[in-house]
């Protein structure tokens, strides 16, 4: 299993921005799809945010327009970048991989967003 870790998070004012990175320990060229996932206190894990090996990319109704998912395979690494944030974006985010998102897989600590005036 790939090890990752979240960075990024803090807090920020409605309609501010911030760059989320998760840092995989080893390749990620053979992983077809990564996400990016948040969980507000009280909710369900969502899907935020989705991108395959291709580049190609899905997101959550909510955040469409306002999110971007990247990776660069050669750094190993996936980035969200967060713009016109919202009050009900705060969450904690999570990067994983599509399918131990599916399959139940194991979660690691994630990086807190918090957005409030």
């Amino acid at each position: 299993q790939v090890q990752l870790v979240e960075s990024g998070g803090g807090l920020v004012q409605p309609g501010g921005s911030l760059r989320l990175s998760c840092a995989a320990s080893r390749s990620i060229f053979s992983i077809k799809t990564l996400g990016w996932y948040r969980q507000a206190p009280g909710k369900q894990r969502e899907l935020v945010a989705t991108i395959t090996s291709g580049g190609s990319t899905n997101y959550a109704d909510s955040v469409k327009g306002r999110f971007t998912i990247s990776r660069d395979n050669t750094k190993s690494t996936v980035y969200l970048q967060m713009n016109s944030l919202k009050p009900e974006d705060t969450a904690v985010y999570y990067c994983n991989t599509e399918n131990a998102y599916r399959r139940g897989g194991s979660w690691g600590r994630g990086t807190q967003v918090t957005v409030s005036s």
